[in-house]
């Protein structure tokens, strides 16, 4: 259920590792200071940036779940200038990484296999159960 799909088995070094979560923290803050209401729901759920920290994908989720994301998105890319300032200002970078915003396909696959569970959809082998009433030895 990992987040990359399309960026391959790059390998995570602890400065980026670092790096992830004090971008998290700083968007997460500066969202919250917001006073758009599109943005008032949305949860920073994890920062990836690109090895040689020009790209970074930030990935969100918000109580609307899909219904929500293309406010979201189109808020977020409205910010996204004041964003990078912000991370200019607090991760005292030489340059930022230019944001792009993603839902989180973690997130959602988890409550989906979440909700599938509480539902009892999961499906169970027969085969299993019949096999061990005819495996008892013989007296």
């Amino acid at each position: 259920m990992a987040r990359r799909g399309s960026h391959g088995t790059s390998r995570q070094y602890p400065r980026t590792a670092r790096l992830n979560e004090l971008l998290r923290e700083i968007l997460a803050d500066e969202l919250e200071r917001s006073d758009d209401d599109r943005l008032e729901m949305v949860t920073v759920t994890a920062v990836e940036i690109e090895g040689d920290l020009r790209h970074a994908v930030v990935f969100f989720d918000t109580l609307e779940g899909e219904d929500g994301d293309d406010a979201v998105l189109e808020a977020l890319g409205e910010v996204r200038w004041r964003l990078q300032g912000a991370i200019g200002r607090q991760a005292r970078m030489k340059r930022t990484p230019e944001l792009s915003f993603r839902p989180d396909p973690a997130v959602r696959e988890g409550a989906r296999i979440e909700s599938l569970l509480a539902a009892g959809d999961r499906p169970v082998t027969t085969e299993t159960s019949a096999t061990s009433e005819t495996d008892e030895p013989a007296s």
